[in-house]
């Protein structure tokens, strides 16, 4: 009696955990499947749009002729204008 029971209990103990598992896999790989492919959507979104954004503004400063260097910083506009305060003698 109590061999019989023992192994209708593990009979059925496997039965459960069989369905349980199948239940759980195809519930889990259904929702796990859009969630991810809906998250690999908006990655890739994200990833076009700064991609797009980082190549409009690189294509900007190569064409802004203005972003130059100038040739004429350092170079002082009057060079006389410092001597003229050096030798005059009323200031």
């Amino acid at each position: 009696m109590f061999n019989n029971f023992k192994s209708k209990a593990v009979l059925v103990l496997v039965a459960v955990l069989a369905v349980g598992l199948l239940g759980g896999y195809f519930y889990g790989s259904d929702g796990g499947y859009d969630k991810g492919y809906a998250s690999a959507e908006a990655d890739a979104k994200k990833l076009q749009e700064a991609t797009a954004a980082k190549a409009a503004e690189e294509t900007a400063k190569a064409a802004n002729p203005f972003a130059a260097a100038n040739p004429l910083e350092s170079i002082e506009a009057n060079p006389f204008e410092k001597t003229k305060k050096v030798l005059n003698p009323f200031e």
